[in-house]
């Protein structure tokens, strides 16, 4: 399972989860519901209290990912394979194009 903190312009929005069988899961933050509720990432995905499955990566996030001649430099130097595409979002979506933002939150598992 990895996870990203997902940031809109600087605050946390929420965050994404792909699970251990490759399904993925957004989540709101409580606190941007409370302060943020008409500030949402994507049309398809309103602020809501309500978790946002899909059985791919969201096709929002997967939009911030390098294309073409850029996805392939990324991949060969990054040693990321192109179907990896939460790995791929926690490497080159740090500093993307636009307000929204992704960093790796690091799990702790026992």
């Amino acid at each position: 399972m990895r996870k990203a903190i997902i940031k809109y312009t600087n605050n946390i929005a929420g965050i994404l989860t792909e699970q251990n069988d490759g399904s993925f899961i957004f989540e709101y933050d409580k606190s941007y519901i409370r302060n943020f509720s008409d500030k949402f990432i994507c049309f398809s995905m309103p602020v809501s209290k309500f978790p946002f499955y899909n059985q791919q990566l969201f096709p929002f996030f997967d939009g911030l990912l390098p294309e073409g001649w850029l996805l392939d430099i990324a991949c060969k130097i990054l040693g990321i394979a192109k179907s990896d595409r939460m790995g791929l979002l926690l490497a080159c979506c740090k500093n993307c194009i636009g307000a929204v933002s992704v960093y790796p939150l690091e799990i702790n598992e026992k």
